[in-house]
């Protein structure tokens, strides 16, 4: 092995070393943030903030009524829905099942474990948090379960953002790479501000 192959070599390992360092200071600052999130919630900190956002999300003086016109109330029931239990698991299955008929198992795997440790980790968190709904307003959809962490936004993150990575690393472009994982983490946003808006 020649001195340029060999330095050629150890610069591209270090830039691997680099790349994986800055991946695990990114999980480990996501986990800081949903722990120091979490004690916040146990501790009833979120309270006076929950109910600023709440009130501030209703026609004043008839909590019944989210703010803006008919059509808004309907698109946020209708962006609440991609978080939803029926979209999410046909979208998996529809996309494991084309993993499968290409042959690409691993990537079959990856999905499949990703959103089945999601739906564990959500259901996990909230039995463990067992945080009720807001009673301030009426909710604008049906809800069963604890509301932190919120099963809808979690599952919409987990699943998109599984799918976004899935499909932007086959990508030869970067900016398609980029506008696919920007329109996965915009969806995920999106279904959990629609949460808020509804008031569940």
């Amino acid at each position: 092995m020649t001195d340029s192959t060999s330095s050629r070599l150890t610069a591209a390992m270090q830039v691997v070393e680099l790349r994986w360092l800055l991946y695990l200071a990114g999980i480990i600052c996501i986990f800081w943030g949903l722990a120091e999130l979490a004690d916040e919630v146990v501790e009833g900190e979120t309270r006076t903030l929950d109910r600023d956002i709440l009130l501030a999300l209703r026609t004043p003086g008839d909590l019944s009524d989210p703010i803006g016109p008919g059509w808004l109330e309907e698109m946020g029931r209708d962006l609440t829905a991609l978080g939803g239990t029926v979209v999410l698991t046909l979208s998996t299955l529809l996309v494991s099942a084309y993993f499968l008929m290409r042959h690409k198992i691993s990537s079959t795997l990856f999905l499949l474990a990703a959103v089945g440790g999601g739906i564990a980790l959500s259901s996990v968190a909230k039995t463990l948090f067992d945080r009720p709904r807001p009673e301030l307003v009426p909710h604008g959809s049906i809800v069963h379960t604890a509301s932190f962490p919120s099963g809808h936004s979690m599952m919409a993150a987990v699943a998109y953002l599984s799918l976004g990575v899935l499909v932007a690393r086959v990508q030869p472009r970067r900016r398609l790479k980029i506008f696919i994982l920007s329109t996965a983490v915009v969806l995920a946003l999106l279904v959990g501000i629609s949460r808020v808006y509804l008031g569940v």
